[in-house]
């Protein structure tokens, strides 16, 4: 048993840290909820591989984490004063970019931020996660049109329609 869990762990830790970091918005956050998620699930290891989907069972264990952490220590962080695009060539720029998009989501609701973590950093599907969060798919869907909506309305040059899409149907 304890070989499947060090296989698990070598296999999806990576994919645990991304989310974490996107949830928490800090390094260190992350990597000691990546390291609760993983002991609390070494403890449970037998149930959880025994599971259809033991990858769910520890991403649902590190979102409660999260979600504890998340009410316990509820801070607000400041904004940087614009959200500027970064050129394709700058990968400083585009650091920033990256740092400006997990401040963005600091500011969502957590179970807002969960979905739209889920989707876009984890590749779930709505009856995924709606499974992983013990929700329905449409309030899936309505949370993250929502979180979407608000990262959009704290980012308008990347919402905007690009030069291109403005002059695609004139000839």
């Amino acid at each position: 048993m304890e070989t499947d869990f060090d296989g698990f762990v070598a296999a999806r830790s990576a994919a645990l840290f991304r989310g974490a970091l996107v949830l928490t918005g800090s390094r260190d956050a992350a990597e000691d909820l990546v390291q609760e998620t993983l002991e609390r699930a070494c403890r449970k290891w037998r149930t959880i591989s025994d599971k259809d989907a033991p990858d769910a069972y520890v991403r649902r264990i590190m979102v409660n984490l999260a979600n504890d952490r998340w009410r316990r220590f509820r801070r607000t962080v400041s904004q940087a004063e614009g959200p500027d695009r970064a050129a394709p060539g700058d990968q400083y720029g585009q650091v920033d970019s990256r740092d400006q998009l997990v401040r963005a989501l600091q500011q969502l609701p957590m179970r807002m931020r969960t979905v739209v973590v889920l989707r876009y950093f984890h590749d779930l599907s709505d009856t995924e996660i709606a499974a992983d969060l013990d929700i329905s798919a449409s309030t899936v869907r309505s949370q993250l049109a929502r979180g979407i909506e608000k990262l959009r309305s704290q980012f308008p040059a990347l919402s905007a329609p690009s030069p291109q899409q403005h002059t695609e149907g004139i000839r």
